[in-house]
């Protein structure tokens, strides 16, 4: 291969990292597709590193740095790319071909605004099933799911993401106390925590913590920090939103306890609602259809071991061991599934009930709530790397015996 086809397959390898890298993989994901594509169109020297939000890339006579903004991500186009790297190694894809199906992937378009708007109403309602809230609240939080959807989809769009997630907060706090005040809905606190699920940057916390298993720790830190802002912009919005009642009324309301519906705490009903629930999820993180029902049944299964366990560790590990044999069964990214079954997981509810006891003045019980959320955190990121680990050195020593075996 001469210089110049040298210089454009580095070219394309690294358009297909920026596109995987914008719309949610992992870094060993991102850096090994550009490796396998470069070097199976012959180019002998070549170097790439991929950092959070961008990409270094050099070979001989060759060098680029790309900053890469993360905005909306499709993990449709993860799951593209990767199969067309599969295409490339068997040799099923030239260079113009390569060029033209990376342009096709870049520019395809994503799913109708109506597909997040709907997915955010029943997502929510079906989370405020997990979390044991009566049928009122259910009904309250797909309403309240429809207009926060709306909001996020048209006005979250276009403002910043730190400032999208903190105004969603708000919003969404605002809507469950007016909610209540009028009636619709019952339990402040299960309707709050179901609101802060569907916000939840699942993609950049798994991410992180898959990062980290893979021993990138820069990234995995910047993710894991990123997702950490999110986290407390939509839980201090939500506690805006109280603040603003407490202007208005002159008392601070207070959330109160959790209350369990009797209804809704049948083992059944939460299996459903975690399946059903992390089904939107996959949604609104743009996986293909054909993914979703498999989606569910990673969240469902995390979610029916947690309630037998009650305990985080065990749970992340059952999402990442489902999420790994899915993957290797639909020759998929294992990304798709862990990201969108581990949500039912994330301990939102506890960030907010930190900030909240912080402004209200409780602080030995935010000390409580925050080191609960805290435990919560480093059991999923424990579950979720022992199980990565093991499956790494299970993938690492078939791929050996198939060498040795050719």
């Amino acid at each position: 291969m001469n210089t110049t086809d040298q210089e454009r397959a580095l070219k394309l390898a690294t358009e297909a990292g920026r596109i995987m890298l914008q719309n949610g993989a992992e870094i060993s994901r991102v850096e090994d597709t550009m490796e396998r594509i470069s070097t199976h169109y012959g180019v002998s020297e070549q170097s790439f590193f991929v950092l959070s939000n961008g990409i270094i890339a050099t070979g001989q006579d060759y060098a680029k740095a790309d900053y890469i903004p993360i905005k909306g991500m499709q993990l449709s186009k993860v799951i593209d790319v990767n199969q067309l790297s599969r295409d490339v190694m068997a040799d099923r894809c030239t260079l113009d071909d390569l060029e033209k199906r990376l342009e096709a992937i870049r520019n395809g378009g994503n799913r109708p605004w109506w597909h997040n708007v709907l997915g955010t109403a029943v997502g929510v309602a079906s989370f405020c099933v997990i979390f044991k809230g009566s049928l009122m609240d259910v009904a309250a939080m797909f309403v309240i799911g429809l207009l926060l959807g709306l909001f996020m989809t048209f006005a979250g769009s276009k403002m910043s993401r730190v400032f999208a997630n903190l105004m969603g907060g708000i919003v969404g706090g605002q809507l469950c106390i007016i909610s209540v005040g009028l009636g619709f809905g019952e339990n402040l606190p299960n309707m709050i925590t179901s609101t802060i699920i569907c916000l939840v940057p699942g993609i950049p916390f798994t991410n992180g913590i898959r990062d980290l298993a893979n021993e990138d720790y820069l990234a995995g830190f910047t993710r894991l920090l990123d997702a950490l802002l999110v986290f407390l912009c939509i839980a201090m919005g939500v506690v805006i939103s109280f603040l603003i009642e407490e202007v208005i009324t002159g008392d601070l309301i207070e959330i109160g306890e959790y209350v369990s519906d009797s209804f809704t705490s049948q083992w059944y009903l939460q299996l459903l609602g975690a399946l059903i629930g992390t089904m939107c999820f996959s949604v609104l993180f743009g996986v293909p259809n054909k993914y979703n029902l498999h989606c569910g049944i990673v969240g469902a299964i995390g979610w029916g071991v947690y309630l037998l366990t009650n305990n985080s560790f065990v749970s992340a590990m059952a999402v990442a061991l489902v999420s790994y044999l899915f993957a290797v069964y639909k020759r998929c990214p294992v990304t798709v599934f862990l990201i969108c079954g581990i949500i039912p997981l994330v301990p939102g509810g506890g960030i907010f009930l930190t900030s909240y006891y912080v402004v209200s003045n409780h602080l030995k019980l935010a000390a409580e709530s925050g080191f609960v959320a805290l435990s919560a955190t480093v059991g999923i990121a424990g579950g979720i790397i022992i199980v990565g680990a093991i499956f790494t050195r299970i993938f690492q020593w078939v791929n050996k015996s198939k060498m040795v075996t050719n």
